[in-house]
């Protein structure tokens, strides 16, 4: 069984001129992770816009149906990897999206829940500190483009992106230097998801 993985990013957004998960994403379509595993990716880079954002999500996923979403957002105060539990149906941030859209605080999706990840979170948090990875946990994905595009996601409101495991990972700032070793974490998570949903 051939499982098919979508990976993305974003672009550099205000106050954030490099965004470490668009180079990631762009390392991984120049050379694709999981070599030699029956996995089929896709990887999209989008933009830090509430305009943009979905339809190109949707765009990523079109003819491709992902069994697998992992979504990867810049947050400047994470060290390491931070993994998200909780899609949270609001959009609550003041700061203007990369047009100088800035919405009104309102939910995605009125009358409708937060959602849950459905990642296995506990075994990405194992295998990334057995390699000496840091990582925190979070119930709050923020009010901005990272946490819309997780629910979306996650609560299957992508016609084209209705993945069987969707979830949301932050991550710090990346030097240089030290992109080498985050890119071998990242492609970590994607291994642990694979081989979740291939063996449960």
């Amino acid at each position: 069984m051939t499982i098919r993985l979508l990976v993305t990013g974003f672009t550099p957004f205000p106050g954030a001129p490099e965004n470490p998960t668009e180079h990631l994403i762009r390392a991984f379509e120049a050379e694709p992770p999981l070599a030699g595993r029956p996995v089929e990716c896709r990887f999209a880079v989008l933009p830090v816009d509430y305009g943009l954002a979905i339809p190109a999500l949707e765009e990523a996923g079109n003819g491709f149906r992902p069994d697998i979403a992992i979504h990867f957002g810049l947050a400047r105060q994470t060290e390491g990897f931070r993994l998200e539990r909780l899609a949270r149906n609001g959009i609550a941030s003041p700061q203007p999206d990369n047009a100088g859209t800035r919405p009104d605080p309102s939910p995605i999706l009125p009358g409708a829940n937060h959602v849950e990840t459905t990642l296995p979170l506990v075994r990405i948090a194992q295998a990334l500190v057995g390699q000496g990875h840091v990582v925190s946990w979070s119930d709050d994905a923020g009010g901005y483009l990272c946490n819309y595009v997780f629910y979306h996601s996650a609560a299957g409101l992508c016609r084209a992106v209705d993945a069987r495991m969707s979830g949301f990972i932050h991550v710090g700032e990346v030097p240089p230097e030290n992109f080498r070793v985050f890119r071998q974490g990242a492609e970590l998570i994607l291994e642990t998801c694979v081989e979740e949903l291939t063996n449960g």
